[in-house]
């Protein structure tokens, strides 16, 4: 088959999609979805067992809804984390796997301080699916998925952005984002009062047990709590929006922790994140699941919950909705890239109780000078404790080289991933079988880990030194139907029909198909996933 063929029909196929979302659409009245996303904390809440603070926003949801005891994410920091959410790909998939690609910091070799990624063309952020199905989409407000999201992918995207300002009886999908749980905000709000005593705090064993350790523990709960206050008045607002009872809420994490050795590892520390779905009906109000559940599932699921079909490229999973998958992950899988400056690989996989993790650098400690994480006073109490030679031997782990190019752990026994049983004759079998599952998992994500950073973006600039820019679409009217095309592959079209002489908004509807013009100015233009976009296309009858 030709390269001209090929490419005909990868734009028809994405046509195609768009135009039959509706037919793909259970009929019905369709739920909103509402999420409620937090950042760096893992699940240390009332209803997960950690007493520590009270949450009781969060416990309200998991008592009317289902709590999620084994979700996690498919990086231990945000960016990459959040690239696999908002596409239901690995971010390694993609080539979004190194932190960060926005506002890189500091400066790294051979990269611009900021690109976009540019992922496979078929590849979309996932509410431009819901958009295309009807639903009002606002995200509010952070995003760090590794690209700038083309205009089709929010009705509004911004510090105001709410579902108050959809259209009456139209159905949303709405993101509030919270960073009071953020790494940052343990230096950040260390002059507030506290809502834990730091002596009523646990310090996990790779911890010094000292004051300044114990007070950013207690710091870091007490955000947790804050945070939660911030959940409650987001529940007070859907239901004085009357809401409530129409609404899915899906509260999250992105990941593990903010704290060393939580954030930006691939071990549960790192990974495992706290997911409650609550429904309208309260249906299974208070059921706790086991299964696992990976971070990359969330796209297909809301899609699922939605009555939308997912796309077939999606390597996530619906865990729930009217396309749930016909059983439950045997496999949750992670991955570590640059971080920051250094770069290093590391990739895990996890089933019901081992965790299997692969240095390809082995070369390395474990341990990585980040200058953003020292400006949090417990890291900078751990360099101190190692510069006087007074950590432990297992707080001194993390800062030999070379490490076991293999790890392997036993969950049910070892929760904080300390004792690595990969030399374990009695544990050869799970270390052969964790092996294989990795191995064919790089080789079927076509995982881009294994390209240097600078010769990824060259290849997916297509060997320039800047990034392509999207074809601008055409517009084509018989008279009274209206079909705009774009000659890019992958690329979104958006739309906006306006009086003669009207200025154009900065909302655009997504192009699913032909359109009758009811004698109006059609305003085009399109964009691919890292493409810049195309200039802005006008017909006039």
């Amino acid at each position: 088959m030709t390269k001209s063929i090929v490419f005909g029909l990868t734009i028809c196929l994405v046509s195609f999609c768009l135009f039959h979302l509706r037919a793909q659409t259970n009929s019905g009245n369709r739920p909103n979805i509402l999420w409620l996303s937090v950042e760096d904390m893992s699940p240390w809440l009332n209803c997960y067992g950690d007493s520590t603070v009270p949450t009781p926003n969060i416990d309200r949801l998991a008592r009317e809804g289902v709590l999620y005891d084994r979700a996690f994410a498919t990086a231990g920091v945000c960016a990459p984390s959040r690239c696999a959410i908002i596409t239901g790909m690995y971010q390694t998939s993609v080539g979004g796997h190194n932190m960060r690609t926005f506002n890189i910091y500091p400066e790294v070799q051979g990269v611009p301080r900021e690109y976009s990624i540019v992922p496979p063309p078929e590849v979309k952020a996932f509410p431009e699916y819901l958009r295309a199905a009807g639903y009002y989409c606002t995200n509010n407000v952070k995003t760090d998925y590794q690209f700038r999201a083309p205009p089709t992918v929010w009705d509004e995207n911004s510090n105001k952005a709410h579902y108050k300002n959809r259209a009456e009886g139209q159905p949303f999908f709405a993101i509030f984002n919270c960073t009071i749980t953020h790494e940052s905000q343990v230096w950040s709000r260390n002059d507030r009062p506290l809502r834990v005593s730091p002596d009523k705090v646990k310090v996990p064993p790779f911890y010094p047990d000292t004051d300044s350790v114990r007070r950013d523990i207690a710091r870091f709960y007490t955000n947790i709590s804050e945070m939660d206050d911030w959940v409650g008045e987001r529940l007070r607002e859907l239901e004085e929006s009357g809401e409530m009872d129409n609404t899915i809420i899906f509260f999250w994490s992105d990941h593990g922790s903010g704290l060393p050795y939580f954030k930006r590892e691939i071990t549960d520390r790192g990974l495992r994140s706290a997911l409650i779905i609550r429904y309208p009906d309260k249906r299974d109000a208070g059921t706790v699941v086991t299964d696992l559940v990976s971070f990359v599932d969330l796209a297909p699921t809301v899609l699922s919950m939605a009555g939308i079909k997912p796309p077939e490229h999606m390597q996530g999973e619906a865990f729930a909705g009217a396309f749930k998958a016909s059983k439950p992950r045997e496999y949750v899988f992670g991955a570590r890239d640059r971080m920051d400056i250094p770069v290093d690989r590391v990739r895990s996989v996890r089933d019901e109780n081992f965790r299997y993790v692969r240095n390809f650098n082995p070369h390395l400690p474990a341990y990585q000078h980040i200058p953003y994480r020292l400006q949090q006073p417990l890291m900078r109490e751990i360099i101190r404790h190692r510069d006087n030679g007074t950590l432990n031997s297992i707080q001194q782990q993390r800062f030999k080289a070379p490490r076991p190019a293999e790890e392997l752990y036993v969950l049910s026994e070892d929760p904080y991933e300390l004792n690595n049983v990969a030399d374990d004759p009695r544990y050869r079998k799970q270390l052969k079988k964790l092996r294989k599952v990795l191995d064919d998992w790089i080789e079927e994500t076509n995982d881009l880990g294994r390209i240097p950073e600078p010769e990824l973006l060259k290849q997916m600039w297509g060997g320039q030194d800047h990034p392509p820019v999207t074809a601008d679409p055409v517009i084509a009217s018989d008279g009274t139907t209206i079909r705009i095309t774009c000659p890019t592959e992958g690329a979104s079209i958006g739309y906006q029909l306006v009086d003669p002489g009207e200025t154009p908004s900065e909302q655009w509807a997504v192009y699913t198909g032909p359109f009758p013009s009811n004698g109006k100015t059609v305003v085009a233009l399109a964009q691919r996933i890292g493409y810049l976009p195309s200039q802005t296309v006008t017909h006039s009858k």
